[in-house]
């Protein structure tokens, strides 16, 4: 049997080693810590409208393949309770963030994907909490949201039932792993081991509140707003919700700043007051693996390697289509996608 180390056992390693397992391959995941993982730190949408950004044309293309890879993928997980929501909500305060919006939502509908205007009224018929103050927006059919660590959890059972290894240690050169094939998904750690490959932590924060007696229960749709300029998302779990948004680019502070936890505390009530009345379970930072031209790195960088990194803020949709990338390209197959084109992995390793 031919054996698989995959250095990053988080969302994308993880879904990588359930796949080559079930493909034939003995792998072994080296994963220290992953509490640490961006995954781990994350809301779990399963965003194309939310994520894409005008003009990013190879992005939304390849967003919609990898939702279209979700429904199976669920399946053969076989549990119910990862799934959060199953559509997502966008909306706007001030005749700025509605034009933002509105532009938004053109440049998708002129690219078939699917947008359902909505009043300030019919938004707060299907979510009740949302303010007053919400003008308008669209809803996004579809576009799921997942219980990142319920999936990481599930992931990690099956893969092990799958008889997948994990080692709880640290790689510090992949010369040293063994493996007929080494599979590189170590997210920002990624660059500590392969630099050339231009990868750099994208910092997200997170925030995460309980649901409390007598408040109004969570929502049923993922929420994302704009609120003054400022992005923020609601994003539903059973007892409450997880909110966030902030970026910062650059640097390894995997601690929440002030100021930041402060605006999505402010954007969050703003968008739907209720949540004033939650607990403030958490708050925590999370270093997302981003890349120049904001697309992942899927592909063979040499013979024995493979990498499968730099997906940024979308890594939990885009994981079961680099799973299956990453499998193909163990197989010996020619990838013929734009995301994972052999000339970005050659441009990204000179």
């Amino acid at each position: 049997m031919k054996t698989l180390t995959i250095v990053g056992g988080a969302v994308i390693g993880l879904s990588c080693a359930l796949r080559a397992a079930e493909s034939g391959w003995e792998v072994t995941v080296y994963e220290p810590d992953q509490t640490c993982a961006a995954s781990r730190v994350a809301a779990g949408m399963l965003g194309i409208a939310g994520e894409s950004r005008t003009g990013e044309d190879a992005y939304l293309a390849f967003a919609e393949q990898a939702m279209s890879r979700w429904p199976a993928f669920l399946e053969r997980l076989g549990d119910d309770r990862i799934v959060a929501a199953s559509s997502s909500l966008m909306v706007g305060v001030d005749s700025a963030d509605v034009g933002e919006l509105t532009m938004v939502a053109d440049w998708l509908r002129g690219r078939g994907h699917p947008v359902e205007p909505l009043t300030g009224k019919e938004i707060r018929i299907l979510e009740p909490a949302v303010s007053s103050r919400i003008r308008s927006g669209f809803r996004a059919g579809g576009e799921l949201a997942v219980d990142n660590r319920r999936l990481l959890q599930v992931l990690s059972d099956r893969a092990a039932e799958a008889g997948v290894r994990t080692v709880r240690s640290q790689v510090t050169d992949l010369a040293d792993v063994r493996g007929d094939q080494v599979v590189l998904a170590a997210g920002v750690n990624s660059a500590l081991l392969s630099p050339d490959l231009g990868v750099y932590p994208s910092k997200g924060e997170v925030l995460r509140l309980g649901w409390a007696t007598g408040a109004l229960p969570p929502p049923e749709h993922v929420v994302r707003g704009r609120i003054n300029g400022r992005a923020v998302y609601v994003v539903p779990r059973h007892d409450g919700v997880v909110v966030g948004a902030t970026q910062y680019d650059g640097g390894d502070d995997r601690l929440p700043v002030a100021g930041g936890v402060a605006d999505l505390l402010s954007d969050a009530i703003e968008l739907m007051p209720s949540l004033r009345e939650y607990r403030l379970l958490s708050a925590e930072a999370g270093l997302r693996p981003a890349t120049p031209d904001g697309m992942p790195l899927i592909g063979r960088v040499d013979d024995r390697t493979v990498v499968a990194t730099g997906h940024g803020r979308n890594g939990i949709l885009m994981s079961a289509i680099t799973a299956e990338l990453v499998a193909e390209t163990l197989a010996g197959k020619t990838i013929d996608n734009p995301s994972i084109d052999a000339g970005r992995l050659s441009w990204a390793t000179q």
